[in-house]
């Protein structure tokens, strides 16, 4: 069986765990990071030097960084349309898995945390509407693609849409201020109409 380690609202272990439940894959989940601690005994910076969530073992593998573990879980067990093998298709897959890391994560955390993780007299006003304005230029981008495709990943479902699919629960939850852009919505709402999505991502964002 597999393990992860990691807290269930974190949005990284989300991406595992609601990518295991669609390859139907079981998951024994440990509580870890944040108030459950751990990351920083001497057993689990063995397994992840980092301390960070998530942290996967399957057999004698161990890996950590939670992209990398979407992509192997994939590679591993998938089949049907997540199991893509063709190079070009799946680095469109790829490229929107990395730009939800490195190009959207910093100001949503920004939203994120200003808006569900900080208590009100910690939280800063100004930094989270800047983040409000950045998410919105950036999903701008999302939301024209979306208009000449049905997923991120192309023609269907698959690894591409995992990363942001995460943020985007967080993203129309959170009680904010959104501009109306109908693709992406439309791609939300189909997201949620997915199971595994609807027992690992829409759970309580605290």
């Amino acid at each position: 069986m597999l393990k992860v380690w990691g807290r269930a609202n974190s949005t990284n272990v989300k991406k595992v765990l609601w990518c295991a439940d669609e390859l139907g894959l079981e998951v024994e989940r440990i509580d870890a990071g944040g108030e459950f601690g751990i990351v920083d005994d001497p057993g689990y910076r063995a397994l992840n030097p980092n301390g960070l969530i998530p942290c996967l073992q399957d057999g004698s593998l161990v890996l950590w960084e939670s992209n990398a573990i979407v992509r192997y879980l994939i590679a591993q067990y998938g089949e049907g349309p997540l199991a893509v093998h063709d190079p070009a298709r799946r680095a469109e897959a790829d490229k929107w898995m990395d730009w939800a890391t490195s190009t959207f994560a910093a100001p949503f955390r920004d939203v994120f945390w200003n808006t569900v993780r900080l208590s009100p007299d910690q939280s800063d006003n100004a930094i989270r509407e800047r983040g409000i304005d950045e998410c919105t230029r950036l999903l701008a981008r999302v939301d024209a693609i979306l208009a000449d495709q049905a997923w991120l990943s192309g023609e269907a479902f698959g690894m591409g849409d995992i990363p942001l699919g995460c943020m985007a629960y967080a993203w129309f939850e959170m009680p904010i201020e959104r501009p109306a852009q109908v693709h992406l919505e439309r791609w939300y709402q189909r997201l949620t109409e997915r199971d595994a999505f609807q027992r690992q991502v829409m759970t309580p964002l605290t």
